[in-house]
């Protein structure tokens, strides 16, 4: 018996079909995970060692950061371009499930609103790079304490990855209606899950590892998987 396909991919013209089938999103999401995964390490390697028993003074703490200005800009780079990606994938992911959904489905509105929520986080992440970037030792433009917020700031807010948590959920629940394969569903719930609950415990920074290893996945399942889904549009 073959299986009746829904209204929303009966109604996909043929310049619709074959961006349906187009992977590039599904590409830019696997940048979007390594470039995420550079910006958390780089925000690992530009945070001060605390050593217990030791005072980290101000003085200190811009020495550190004057050392070290070139993994400040690779770090502002990689957290923009995985910024600018993972919109890229959301949008991708949204038409992918739009066309394999009933039209009713909040589901692709939800996983596309999850990953911008990441991107967010990526940007604001960024926010402060050029106010310390040029003007770390500079007192007209910063006071002597402003350095300690700007450390914690770029090793917080790049590891926020509740989004992800949200978009991965949202594919694990339309792996219900057969709109994805069933592998990407499962890794949805698992992934997905554990990110979500990472991120609503205290522990949410914590969220950005498994948030980045759903995302790159994900990605790589797009890319180089999701063959029924584009046999489908072949044939409409």
């Amino acid at each position: 018996m073959s299986r009746t396909l829904p209204s929303a991919v009966l109604a996909v013209s043929d310049t619709e079909a074959t961006a349906a089938v187009s992977r590039s999103w599904a590409a830019l999401g696997i940048v979007a995970g390594f470039a995420s995964l550079a910006s958390v390490f780089l925000s690992m390697m530009l945070s001060p060692e605390y050593v217990a028993g030791s005072v980290m003074t101000t003085e200190v703490m811009n020495r550190h950061y004057l050392d070290r200005q070139p993994f400040m800009i690779a770090f502002h780079v990689v957290t923009v371009v995985s910024a600018f990606a993972l919109v890229v994938f959301g949008a991708g992911l949204q038409r992918r499930l739009r066309a394999s959904l009933q039209a009713s489905s909040l589901l692709p509105q939800v996983a596309f609103a999850g990953v911008v929520l990441v991107a967010v986080s990526q940007i604001m992440g960024t926010a402060l790079d050029t106010e310390f970037l040029f003007g770390t030792s500079d007192t007209a433009i910063n006071l002597p304490g402003d350095i300690g917020l700007y450390s914690h700031w770029i090793a917080t807010l790049p590891w926020v990855w509740a989004g992800a948590g949200l978009a991965g959920l949202a594919l694990g629940a339309a792996g219900r209606s057969r709109a994805i394969p069933v592998w990407l569903s499962i890794v949805g719930w698992v992934l997905g899950g554990l990110t979500a609950l990472l991120a609503l415990s205290p522990l949410q920074y914590m969220a950005a590892g498994p948030g980045a290893l759903w995302l790159l996945v994900t990605a790589f399942g797009f890319t180089l998987g999701d063959r029924a889904h584009r046999r489908e549009f072949l044939r409409v």
